[in-house]
């Protein structure tokens, strides 16, 4: 048999073995066949069970085809090794029976030293020169590692479509518990349980709004965070809000993010949760330099439902100053607020706005000729601090 050149070096060590040892190869590979099979069955404890049914079929099939195609590479070296669903079909299968792919690789491992053996004595006796034996063993383990490599790409294809399941089962618990007509409570029971969720004892939404930060952020707070949108707009439902350290994780994990963190609900009220941190994002989150949370900002959220009647108060209450010019008016508006929220103090009211206590004392005086009695009434200082209040959130 001629003498393949040994000092070749190959990504297919198998093309510089000659093509006639596949006839002396073939006729050892039934008994190799049944030895790795049953050596796999005996010696690596997941598959340690009897050789029979699926499982047997199985293994027998996979061994068979592995080493009848290995044969074939050496008789036609042009052949390309091609996917299999048989390695691939491995791969998945210890992915979905939960376990990781060591004992895969350690039956490979075991197949590729028990072909080693029984095939150097085939290729001794086809007369192969011994300094070709390296290069044959070089060929059988190149060749299972591809084989394995392909296994791999079935557990990586079968963790992938059940990470892919297991995010639309949460992404439909997230949108029944979120059902604007309300959530249904077997309905919501059914889909935790499909999406291995235990309902927290209370939960907070939060309101976001780029699409792409909701898987994201899910991550990042880590397990028990449903990421989704409702009605196009991301959000996300963070169980245990209240929690030892998760209000300052929250906090982290949003940092720079335009968001809005609802009030803590039981689970089925999470829509009671998302509504209002809409609401605050909307309305207060173009300035935020930071998540909002409407619990820090339920006056702002009151003004804002009260828009129309607060409205016609402002009308009325503020009617003697739509006499001085626009950015007149906005400054005496300004000075008003700050007197009324600071309790007449004139010097604080200045370092507040930053002017001199003298500019403060001409506006106010300007104030008093303009609205009367109003500024010594407590129900007017009232009706005017709500109305200046609401005119300055929604001027923001």
């Amino acid at each position: 048999m001629p003498m393949p050149n040994v000092l070749q070096a190959r990504d297919r060590p198998w093309e510089d073995l000659p093509p006639s040892l596949a006839a002396y190869l073939r006729p050892a590979l039934p008994d190799l066949s049944e030895a790795i099979t049953l050596a796999i069955a005996e010696s690596i404890p997941e598959y340690k069970r009897p050789i029979e049914g699926a499982f047997g079929r199985a293994l027998r099939e996979g061994v068979a085809e592995a080493l009848e195609r290995f044969v074939r590479l050496i008789e036609n070296p042009s052949h390309r090794i091609e996917d299999s669903r048989v390695y691939r079909a491995l791969g998945r299968g210890e992915m979905r029976a939960g376990r990781s792919l060591d004992s895969l690789q350690a039956a490979y491992r075991l197949g590729a030293r028990l072909a080693w053996r029984h095939l150097a004595v085939a290729a001794a006796a086809a007369e192969l020169p011994a300094e070709a034996l390296p290069m044959l063993a070089e060929a059988i383990f190149a060749y299972i590692d591809e084989l394995a490599a392909q296994s791999v790409e079935g557990y990586a294809e079968a963790q992938s479509a059940a990470a892919g399941e297991h995010s639309r089962r949460r992404t439909r618990l997230l949108e029944l518990l979120l059902d604007p007509d309300g959530a249904d409570r077997e309905l919501v029971e059914t889909a935790a349980a499909r999406a291995s969720w235990a309902p927290p004892r209370a939960l907070a939404a939060v309101a976001l709004t780029r699409p792409g930060d909701a898987d994201t952020l899910a991550r990042r707070l880590g397990a028990g965070v449903l990421p989704g949108s409702v009605g196009g707009e991301p959000c996300l439902l963070v169980p245990d809000p209240t929690g030892p350290g998760r209000a300052e994780r929250l906090d982290a994990v949003l940092a720079g993010r335009r968001a809005a963190i609802g009030p803590a609900v039981e689970p089925l009220a999470a829509s009671d949760s998302l509504r209002p941190a809409r609401r605050l994002l909307a309305l207060r989150g173009a300035h935020a330099a930071g998540p909002l949370r409407v619990d820090d900002h339920l006056a702002d959220l009151a003004l804002d439902a009260a828009r129309e009647p607060l409205a016609e108060l402002a009308a009325r209450r503020l009617a003697p100053l739509d006499a001085a010019a626009p950015a007149a008016r906005a400054r005496l508006a300004e000075t008003l607020l700050a007197w009324l929220e600071l309790q007449g103090s004139a010097p604080a009211v200045a370092r507040q706005l930053h002017v001199h206590p003298q500019t403060v004392r001409y506006r106010l005086a300007q104030l008093r000729e303009a609205l009367g009695d109003a500024l010594e009434d407590p129900q007017a200082r009232f009706e005017l601090l709500l109305v200046l209040r609401a005119e300055r959130l929604h001027a923001s």
